[in-house]
Formats: C-alpha cells, sequence, structure tokens
C-alpha cells in the first residue's frame, strides 16, 4: 500500500500548491459517504442491505451485489486490531457463501422495499437481468482511513497463495488553504488482479460472456457480418466503452457518473433476410448528445418499432429495437451519430 500519497493543485502560471494530508476525523464519515454513493468504491456494486445480521452473531456493515450476481461484503476497518478484522470479515463470508436464492432475494426485498424489488432494481442499475444463479462467489472489502502491513500481508497471502477473492480499499484525506477537503481511493490491490487471481484458483459453473470471436463468427453464421462489423469498428469512437454478453455486443456511456448502456447488437438474432438487429436506449442516446429524441429517432431504419427493456422498466431504458438491412441504413446511423459527437467537442 502507497505510505506517500501525495496530491497537488495547479495554480497560476502552473505553479504547484500542494493540498495538506489530514487525520480522516471519523470513520463513521466514510460509511455516510458510501451508504449515499456506493460508486466511491465501485460502479459495478448495488447495495442490498445494511446492519445485515448473521446467523452466527455478527452484523455485516453493507452488503452488495455485483453485476454477475455475487454477493460483497463492505466491512468499515474502524477502531479494530488487524486480527478482529480479517478474522471478522472471514467469519461473515463463512456465513453469506451458503446464502441462497430466496435468503438473499428476502434480505434485499426487506432493504429495497421503498425502491423496488431485487429483480428491478437489478435491472435498472445494471441493465441486465438477475443472474440466474445468485452467490456463486463472494467477495470481501476492507474499507478504512489506514490498513496497517499485518492486515496488508494477510489479505495478499489469501488473495494469491488461495485465490480468496478479498481486498481493501483505503480513503486519504485532505484539506486545502480555504479548509475544502478532498478525498482519494487507494485500493490495496488492483481489482483486476484480484479477479484473475480468484479465477486462476477457482472454478465456476457460471457460463462466461461470450468473445467478440463467438458474436462475430454468429454474424457470419446469420449473413450479416459485414454490417456487424463496420458498426463494431465504427462505434467505439463515439461511446465510453464496450462489453460482451451471452447474446449481444453492447456499447456504454457515462450518464451522471454512472457506465450505461445505449445500443447493442445482436447477431444471434439476426439473419440475412432481416438484417442485423440492434436495441437503443434512445433517452440516454439522446440526453448523451445533448440533442431530442425525435433526431435520435430519425437516425435509425423505418422497420423500428417500440421497444423496453422489461415491462415495468423506467423510460430511461426504453427505446426502439430494429434491423439494419442495408449499408445506406447504417451509414445514415453513423453519420448522425458523428455529428452528434462532434457538435458535443466542436474542436475535435
Amino acid at each position: 500500500m502507497p505510505e506517500d500519497l501525495r496530491i497537488w493543485r495547479i495554480v497560476e502560471k502552473d505553479d504547484l500548491k500542494e493540498l495538506k494530508k489530514s487525520k480522516l476525523n471519523l470513520e463513521e464519515r466514510i460509511e455516510e459517504w458510501i451508504t449515499k454513493d456506493i460508486s466511491i468504491v465501485s460502479d459495478d456494486l448495488l447495495v442490498i442491505g445494511r446492519q445485515v445480521e448473521t446467523d452466527f452473531g455478527g452484523v455485516i456493515d453493507i452488503l452488495c451485489l455485483d453485476r454477475m450476481g455475487d454477493v460483497v461484503i463492505i466491512e468499515l476497518k474502524r477502531d479494530k486490531t488487524p486480527r478482529e478484522i480479517t478474522a471478522q470479515v472471514l467469519d461473515y463470508a463463512s456465513w453469506v457463501k451458503d446464502l441462497s436464492n430466496e435468503k438473499i432475494t428476502e434480505i434485499a426485498n426487506e432493504y429495497l422495499r421503498n425502491n423496488g424489488l431485487l429483480d428491478e432494481a437489478f435491472r435498472r442499475k445494471f441493465d441486465e437481468d438477475l443472474p440466474d444463479i445468485l452467490n456463486e462467489h463472494h467477495k470481501m472489502l476492507i474499507v478504512a482511513s489506514d490498513v496497517d502491513s499485518s492486515s496488508e500481508r494477510i489479505i495478499n497471502y489469501l488473495s494469491d497463495t488461495y485465490g480468496v477473492n478479498i481486498n481493501a480499499i483505503t480513503f486519504h484525506y485532505f484539506v486545502d488553504e480555504y479548509e475544502n477537503e478532498y478525498l482519494a481511493r487507494i485500493f490495496l490491490i488492483e481489482p483486476k488482479e484480484v479477479e484473475y487471481r480468484t479465477q486462476t484458483k477457482t472454478h465456476s459453473k457460471r457460463k462466461p460472456p461470450l468473445s467478440y470471436e463467438e458474436l462475430r463468427e454468429m454474424a457470419e453464421r446469420a449473413g450479416v457480418s459485414e454490417l456487424y462489423e463496420m458498426l463494431l469498428e465504427e462505434l467505439p469512437n463515439y461511446f465510453d466503452g464496450r462489453q460482451t454478453t451471452r447474446s449481444s455486443v453492447a456499447f456504454e456511456v457515462i450518464l451522471e457518473g454512472s457506465r450505461k448502456r445505449v445500443f447493442s447488437l445482436l447477431p444471434g438474432e439476426s439473419d440475412s433476410d432481416k438484417g442485423l438487429k440492434f436495441q437503443i436506449y434512445v433517452p440516454r442516446m439522446a440526453q448523451y448528445f445533448g440533442i431530442d429524441e425525435k433526431i435520435v429517432e430519425s437516425w435509425l431504419p423505418e422497420n423500428r418499432k417500440e421497444w423496453k427493456y422489461y415491462e415495468t422498466a423506467p423510460s430511461d431504458m426504453s427505446g426502439c429495437e430494429g434491423y439494419f438491412k442495408t449499408m445506406h441504413e447504417l451509414n445514415t446511423f453513423l453519420e448522425g451519430i458523428k455529428n452528434a459527437k462532434n457538435n458535443m467537442n466542436p474542436n475535435e
């Protein structure tokens, strides 16, 4: 864990003003911030419980689900010793590992009761259906204003040697000369490294997302490979990211600090007669580019029809679905996106 995190503010004439590192006055403030906005820990988490009682007499600070449906334990160090916090989070994990779909749903629905049921909350958060298998794996996160060397050694040992999905996050607190407060976050182990260690040392029954090659083969079998390849090459220039699912390539943007899906290609539901199937979240696309929804719809083929991610989905998870059948339709769509993106960034 870095011991000498320093931050400078760039002031006039490119001079640097170092921010003063301060002792975070209350660990409880960290819990309050996390509760208000879980994204300061990770964008990939849905909170499903707070102060969750286990059958062993303990109380888990914050319980979450990630995009894969795995349970994530978040435990705040507060004034616990290294031995206490490590033993405690492992004790909680021994209870969490046996939680059934039904028990997880019960915990979540009780916590989320004012915001809909778990399956609805999961769709709103991740734009995906709740996985059939929940809690195939579980994860542990220790959160603190600092992590001592003993805790660091234990966490690294469990992760590196046995593939235990455990990590620590520290928050470093700074104050400038105007008493403005700043918070910096550091992971003890890079999250991708933790996932890699876990995957290489454990076995999973869950089907992974399709690879780009598998989706490309599906497009070839459907007779839409030329359209598919062109969109796959061009669209990353206009959005903030992409990922694969079991059936699609999904393109994403950052809206209000969260990653949101705006457009999907579904080669497995395409064919040479209808064309390449797409689904578009029109309100999100319009918000991202700062344009009217009618303009977004004007880019699309005439065969489109109204579509919602699920029946009771909120308005931002709706839009259109249809098929690109000709290069002319595809070029009209790309030209519209290109112009909208250029208007967002006129100097580019």
